[in-house]
């Protein structure tokens, strides 16, 4: 047995920092505290030493600046364990070394007789089939071993799992009993003889059976100290046959341990794999000396390993069944130690980034990768490729460690991977807070997520399938089982409409000792997480091969009646399948439509057991019109008809001066406007005609005339030394120019205008565009006048401010965004969602439209770590994170609209910002034209604001699994 304090667990505390100048104390309760102390003036300016020069320059190289490292060494504190709790961790391992090696003998009966155990302790195994042959009886231990990552000294907070290997004597088992689930079956009576021996002792605290990694062949005993201790660690016991007890040969992935005649009562004979069942290899201490003596030969291995731990809990891909588990990222260090791809001598910053390359660049689906000692003598890669979807063999070289992970699972982490490696060297992306800081949970990350409710639907799916070969591999588990074919049939559907397809882990199941097994259906919902192509998402034709292609009958059998021959107007005649889709709210939904589809027609999965969390848009911003709408359209028929009007307005003669710039100043022009104007066909006769004012008079008893929104243009003039420099000349000149403006759209375009001194209105296409002349130097005119002694002087003031905002900045963010829009198509509709939820709140007078739609921005413009949105809603929450998250106290916004802000810029704009912290907004946005005054923030939210949304920033974590939960089409 590995004693607790042994020289594995050295290293995993210590500090990272040599503290040389005092003697430190330690607190109680508490890690250790520095006490200041006074340096002499030849200390003080002593030069550095070469240690000191080495990390100094070590910091300039590998990473973008101190604060990076000092950041990483802060982390990996903060996830280590005190020495305090080690000790706890140590008393209370010796405490159930020593009951445990008291177990009782207890007489020889048939596995299938459980008369020896009491009542009040279950067997942690769903006996399917109910019997099986063989003999069974407890002993104590043959040996207790410490494994695992604690004696490593990478096991890390905040769930502190400490395992503990029961080593079952050989006289329990026989050689035979590597069949028919004769071994998981005494391993799982063995364990609930250990939990009837503990139960009566006062010194352990809960008993709950668990299965490790979520695997029901695996099952495992928790254990947790007593009193207030009770949920600071748990003690995970794993009973383990003696070493080289069963034949490794037994073991080829092509063997067949299952016979089918047992489990079904059938004599058809099946290939079963047999890989699960000797998962055991995980907790053997052959694999701690393996992992021990590897990571000894390099000092950072422990922190390389809490790092890369750290960066998948993130990512939720650490937890459950195929996940890459820490054990999985503790043997990915070694295999790349041992192939000398990083080297001894590296920091943990380091083994970090080359891990995460090497993730990003090795496809393990396709060339796996193996630790085996003697290659030759075990199975090939190749066998083991046949076999399961994603290969890494361990050093015993019969063992695929990844055997339960999906293909999908893996493509998730090589994209993670990558994605990381993007963002890792931009110095204006804060990569510590991106890649180890920021939680990245499915509904945030995907696109659309779509959930299975009714797991037990997935019994007919496997008969449908024809899958009861892989059924008995799962020993039953029909949901594992069904899968794998389930992804590659969506994979199929989706093809090149979705970036990257993904899945939920199942959670490791925990339960009482004194309640049976949980049924496979006991588990959450399976979840789907969609990364889509924004190109091709909503398209509603899917065209396949042509009529008389090989392909062709490959094509219907996915599609089934929904396929269907077409004509093209290239003449060609093809297999398509044509979606629903007249709206681009229900082109959004066109993916929905093919995964329904495809899992009725396949795998018997109706339509009720799927729940749809995508594109749910459509009653939260309902424009009103007949058919359902999220705005596009409208949004689209407002920038028509103003690209039209500037067109004309810019081929207008005849002017004093020229046209130099008709520019939006809408929200509707940059598709953003909750609710766009609407094109208003007049009923003429609800209305006298007033002939003197030229106006449209409501009639008595007619309904009242609907209100048209105003949108909003800027037309500006060129410069000319004919301009005045009186502000009220300059307001003259301005209404001159609205009355000739009207007259010749009136006169070559037939538009019925109203000019006024400040803008005219021109009635088009059922809109009301109302247009303002501007000249560039109004503003500067503005901000002068003439003192009492006749001086002339320049300040600013809020007229001037006004002017610039309504004339300069809004058409420029409206041009900016419309940008925006053309580059991610839902951006729009996620900045009506956040405006929608804004106003519900009555912060709508306070965070101005302008604002809101930078902050959606920033959520497109800096996605790291995620991508950017593909959807409303996704697009939505992200939002609610920024706000509920971001520190606005101690940061800027920094925007980068058109990508014009370089890293020397973001360094300004923070440097300027905390020299100006009190005098500035309290929610400050820098873009690349207004870098230090945040002028979109410049007059609210105010203060008591900003503290008020910060409790309505909790919708955040209420919404988030609300949308996870519960919504549904049409039931919001």
């Amino acid at each position: 047995m590995i004693p607790p304090g042994s020289s594995h667990e050295k290293g995993e505390d210590e500090a990272p920092v040599k503290a040389k100048r005092s003697k430190p104390e330690e607190a109680e309760g508490e890690g250790v505290v520095y006490h200041p102390v006074k340096l002499s003036r030849s200390d003080l300016y002593r030069p550095p030493s070469a240690d000191e020069l080495n990390q100094l320059k070590e910091a300039e190289s590998l990473f973008h600046c101190s604060l990076l490292k000092m950041q990483m060494e802060e982390l990996l504190k903060e996830v280590a364990l005190s020495e305090r709790r080690k000790g706890q961790v140590d008393s209370f391992i010796q405490t159930v070394t020593r009951l445990l090696q008291t177990v009782p003998d207890s007489p020889e009966v048939e596995v299938s007789d459980l008369s020896w155990l009491s009542s009040a302790v279950k067997v942690p195994f769903l006996l399917v089939p109910k019997t099986t042959k063989g003999k069974f009886h407890m002993a104590p231990p043959a040996s207790i071993d410490l494994v695992g990552s604690y004696p490593l000294g990478t096991c890390i907070k905040p769930r502190i799992t400490v395992d503990l290997a029961v080593t079952i004597p050989a006289d329990v088992l026989h050689p035979k009993d590597v069949l028919n689930q004769r071994y998981p079956r005494k391993r799982a009576l063995y364990l609930a003889g250990l939990a009837q021996h503990l139960a009566s002792s006062s010194d352990i605290g809960t008993m709950r059976y668990s299965c490790l990694h979520g695997n029901r062949l695996r099952p495992v005993l928790l254990l947790t100290p007593p009193c207030k201790d009770s949920s600071s660690f748990t003690l995970r016991v794993h009973a383990c046959p003696p070493p080289g007890f069963f034949k490794p040969s037994r073991f080829h992935p092509q063997r067949n341990n299952i016979r089918t005649d047992w489990y079904t009562g059938s004599q058809t004979p099946l290939n079963c794999s047999i890989e699960s069942p000797f998962f055991f290899l995980f907790v053997t201490e052959a694999h701690l000396q393996f992992l021990s003596a590897v990571s000894s030969q390099c000092s950072a291995f422990a922190d390389g390993v809490a790092l890369l731990k750290v960066w998948l809990r993130q990512r939720e891909l650490d937890q459950g069944t195929g996940g890459f588990n820490g054990f999985l990222a503790s043997m990915l260090l070694t295999y790349l130690l041992i192939t000398h791809r990083i080297s001894n001598t590296m920091t943990a910053y380091q083994l970090l980034r080359n891990s995460l390359n090497f993730l990003a660049s090795t496809d393990l689906t396709v060339n796996g990768i193996s630790l085996a000692r003697d290659p030759d003598s075990t199975p090939s890669l190749a066998d083991f490729h046949n076999a399961f979807q994603v290969v890494f063999v361990d050093p015993s070289g019969h063992l695929n460690m990844c055997a339960d992970m999906t293909a999908c699972t893996y493509k998730q982490l090589q994209a993670e991977a990558s994605l990381s490696m993007q963002f890792w060297d931009d110095p204006t992306v804060d990569g510590f807070h991106g890649l180890l800081m920021t939680p990245k949970p499915m509904i945030r990350t995907s696109d659309h997520v779509f959930q299975l409710c009714e797991l037990v639907k997935l019994q007919s799916s496997c008969k449908k399938l024809n899958l009861l070969s892989e059924l008995m591999d799962h020993s039953g588990n029909y949901v594992h089982t069904a899968l794998p074919f389930i992804l590659s049939l969506l994979q199929r559907g989706l093809g090149e409409r979705i970036h990257l397809l993904t899945h939920s882990l199942s959670p490791e199941p925990e339960w009482s000792v004194e309640s049976d097994a949980p049924k496979h259906k006991a588990q959450p919902p399976l979840s789907f997480g969609l990364l889509l192509n924004p190109e091709l998402a909503t398209s509603v034709l899917e065209r396949g091969p042509s009529a008389d292609s090989p392909k062709a009958a490959e094509f219907r059998q996915l599609w089934g009646s929904r396929s269907e021959l077409r004509r093209f107007q290239d003449s060609a005649i093809t297999e398509a399948v044509l979606w629903e889709g007249k709206s681009m709210c229900q082109k959004q939904l066109v993916p929905k439509q093919i995964i329904t589809h495809l899992l009725q027609l396949h795998a018997d999965i109706p339509e009720s057991s799927v729940r749809y969390v995508g594109a749910m848009v459509d009653d939260v911003i309902k424009t009103g019109s007949e058919e359902p709408s999220t705005g596009e359209e409208e949004s689209l028929l407002v920038v028509q008809s103003y690209d039209d009007l500037s067109r004309k307005l810019w081929r207008l003669e005849d002017l004093p001066l020229s046209i130099t710039a008709v520019q939006g100043a809408h929200p509707a022009l940059r598709y953003t406007q909750v609710f766009p104007p609407r094109p208003l066909k007049m009923d003429y006769s609800f209305f006298d005609r007033d002939k003197p004012s030229r106006s449209l008079v409501p009639k008595e008893g007619k309904p009242c005339p609907a209100y048209i929104t105003p949108i909003t243009v800027i037309c500006h003039m060129e410069g000319s030394g004919k301009w005045p420099h009186d502000r009220l000349a300059i307001r003259h000149i301005r209404a001159a120019f609205h009355i000739r403006l009207g007259e010749l759209l009136k006169k070559h375009h037939n538009y019925t205008c109203r000019p006024g001194p400040t803008h005219l209105d021109v009635w088009k296409d059922g809109l009301v565009f109302r247009i303002q002349v501007a000249y560039h130097r109004e503003p500067q005119v503005l901000r002068e006048s003439v003192t009492a002694e006749g001086l002339q002087v320049v300040r600013d003031n809020e007229e001037a401010q006004a002017l610039e905002m309504a004339t300069i900045h809004k058409p420029l963010l409206t041009s900016t965004l419309h940008g925006l829009q053309q580059q991610h198509p839902c951006f729009g509709a996620a900045c009506r969602l956040a405006k929608r939820w804004l106003g519900a709140q009555l912060f709508s007078d306070d965070i101005t439209e302008d604002t809101a739609d930078l902050l959606v921005a920033s959520v497109f413009l800096q996605p790291a770590p995620f991508t950017p949105p593909g959807s409303p809603q996704v697009g939505f929450l992200r939002f609610l994170h920024l706000l509920s998250s971001f520190d606005w106290r101690n940061n800027p916004l920094v925007v980068n609209l058109n990508n014009q802000l370089t890293a020397a810029d973001y360094t300004e704009i923070k440097n300027d910002f905390m020299a100006s912290r009190e005098s500035l907004p309290v929610m400050f946005i820098a873009t690349p034209k207004e870098k230090k005054l945040s002028i979109w923030t410049k007059k609210a939210p105010s203060v008591q604001l900003h503290v008020l949304g910060g409790e309505q920033s909790h919708s955040f974590p209420i919404l988030e699994p609300l949308l996870s939960a519960h919504w549904s089409p049409g039931s919001h």
